[in-house]
């Protein structure tokens, strides 16, 4: 793509969030004093082995790591016979703490928000980056917790060096629902970069038992870089690079294999794949952007919602036992379902630079203003579902609520405040 082409991308890109930019620093300085009163309330608690802030109401109970802020594990309907924990905890969080490759293992679970997303394996204008930035693996600081009406909130902060900045991440719960409402405000770290969550899901044995649906998407595309190198004992299954329409119909990296479903996970034991979904904007699907993972087995779907106009992408990473070195070890599971704009996983250069997604028009990088705050809201949660479920269809937004139509016609409906995603507000 032409250099004009890509500047016009990123204007727009950042037009965008300058809807939002414009609340976010008094809502952030709002925030900060109002829970400084309150920080002593907050406590920390060993959870698998790592120190963690914990919040909770009747229905939702969460904890989030000190270092790197990772959210995990969650409970949704833990006042109910029948409680759901979704999220991956890496297998070796209750092991003797060893040496890890990248600082994002050490407390690798759950969502996590990222800055700058990926790899960040080079030096750019002289910044090297950890994988998925510093975020992830240094400590976060307590700002407090707070109860307003039916909201409860966790506030946790966090200052970077490699490119000086500020991050604040609040996390709340709404009484009555089974929702975590996330708002990341970013101040100062300036410039170009990738960015998003990385939601990461615990997957269980049997293969095709959960269920993968996705608002419209432009177009998909596997990795088009190795993602899992053999000479490290990795192994991919999908072809490289392959563009496609069709969940259900990713093509396979052998000659003559048949494609790949998508929709039904986890398959292909033995292998790691990554693939990227390119979204429909909000005004031509009049709705947020979604995915849902229906477990047909536990009776539940977990779902996020997002606005596209912030997080343009949502990139599959398919975990089943294709990592042998350390500290995969072979024994790692999990589906990452991670909303981002950035170019897959290959972090700030591979976005910042002329790659095969801006060459389509998709922006890869959000401008960051050093005197305008961004901020990036994002909604996760669960619903319980009735037998013969099977998958969803469709969502259907209401004022304060979503309705989630499954394949087979049947309808769940469940409160959340999806306003949220363009108001940042409960």
């Amino acid at each position: 793509m032409k250099s004009s082409r890509l500047l016009s991308t990123s204007k727009t890109l950042l037009g965008n969030f300058s809807l939002i930019a414009a609340t976010a620093f008094a809502a952030t300085a709002f925030v900060a004093t109002a829970f400084a009163a309150t920080a002593e309330e907050a406590t920390l608690r060993t959870v698998h082995s790592q120190p963690s802030f914990c919040v909770a109401n009747k229905a939702v109970e969460l904890a989030v790591t000190q270092l790197g802020g990772h959210m995990a594990p969650v409970t949704f309907f833990r006042d109910s016979a029948q409680p759901v924990k979704p999220y991956h905890l890496s297998p070796w969080q209750d092991e003797p703490a060893t040496k890890m490759p990248a600082p994002v293992l050490v407390t690798l679970r759950g969502d996590f928000f990222c800055l700058p997303f990926g790899g960040n394996s080079d030096v750019v204008a002289g910044e090297k980056h950890p994988p998925h930035g510093e975020i992830v693996g240094d400590p976060w600081q307590l700002v407090g917790t707070n109860k307003t009406g039916d909201v409860t909130t966790l506030s946790l902060g966090i200052n970077t060096r490699v490119r000086p900045g500020r991050v604040t991440k609040d996390l709340s719960l709404v009484d009555g629902q089974n929702v975590v409402y996330s708002r990341h405000v970013i101040q100062g770290f300036a410039g170009r970069v990738p960015l998003g969550h990385h939601a990461t899901l615990a997957m269980p044995a049997t293969e095709g038992t959960v269920r993968i649906a996705t608002s419209a998407f432009r177009f998909g595309m596997t990795c088009p870089s190795l993602f899992s190198d053999p000479q490290q004992r990795e192994y991919q299954a999908l072809l490289p690079g392959a563009k496609w329409t069709d969940l259900k119909k990713v093509p396979a990296a052998w000659k003559g294999a048949p494609a790949a479903d998508l929709s039904r996970l986890p398959g292909r034991y033995g292998y790691a794949d990554l693939i990227q979904l390119v979204n429909e904007s909000w005004e031509k699907t009049k709705g947020p952007a979604w995915t849902t993972a229906t477990f047909t087995e536990a009776g539940y779907i977990w779902f996020a919602l997002k606005d596209p106009a912030v997080l343009n992408s949502t990139v599959f990473w398919m975990e089943n036992h294709g990592r042998h070195g350390h500290p995969w070890n072979g024994r790692n599971h999990c589906l990452g379902l991670e909303d981002v704009t950035a170019f897959f996983a290959d972090g700030l250069a591979a976005s910042g630079r002329e790659n095969l997604l801006n060459q389509e028009g998709v922006a890869t990088v959000v401008e960051l203003s050093a005197g305008k705050p961004t901020a990036v809201n994002y909604i996760q949660g669960v619903v319980k579902i009735p037998a013969g479920f099977e998958n969803v269809q469709t969502l259907e937004f209401a004022p304060g609520k979503v309705t989630f139509v499954a394949t087979t016609g049947q309808r769940v409906t469940a409160p959340v405040r999806h306003e949220f995603l363009k108001t940042g507000k409960l």
